[in-house]
């Protein structure tokens, strides 16, 4: 049997090139082709989940905005652009989320009485201001959101 030092070298690869590896589910030396390699690869270098992007503008005071369901496992980005800084405004989260769903939250302007409501959520900001944000984490679980930042 050959060993891997006795291989002659090469210095460029193309999509269906092959690599020796060991599989340790089967316990013996394969071969993969490059392009089955890369694709492994880039499951490994995939940021989990998604961010969906959601925008609102709200242009009164006493506004409330539904984060919308995202696809499942996806985190959402609530971009809030209001039209001026308001003295209240409400932020509903949505009503099914996955374990481990986030929700990232930033305002152009200042909100200065927040509701978060859906649920029980634990460190909930009761304002918001100019260019601030939050970011909640949903625990299955617990059945509970969480800031974490």
């Amino acid at each position: 049997m050959t060993t891997i030092n006795q291989l002659s070298s090469t210095d460029k690869l193309g999509a269906s090139d092959l690599v020796p590896i060991f599989s340790t589910a089967n316990g013996d030396a394969r071969k993969a082709s490059i392009s089955v390699l890369s694709a492994f690869i880039q499951t490994l270098l995939a940021k989990p989940g998604s961010l969906q992007t959601q925008y609102a503008s709200p242009n009164a005071t006493g506004f409330t905005v539904a984060i919308a369901p995202a696809v499942e496992g996806a985190s959402m980005f609530l971009l809030l652009t209001p039209v001026a800084g308001y003295a209240a405004g409400t932020i509903s989260l949505p009503s099914a989320p996955s374990d481990g769903q986030e929700v990232l939250v930033t305002c152009t302007q200042a909100v200065t009485a927040l509701t978060v409501n859906g649920g029980t959520i634990n460190g909930a900001p009761a304002t918001l201001a100019a260019n601030g944000f939050f970011r909640l984490r949903y625990d299955g679980v617990n059945k509970s959101w969480y800031r974490v930042g």
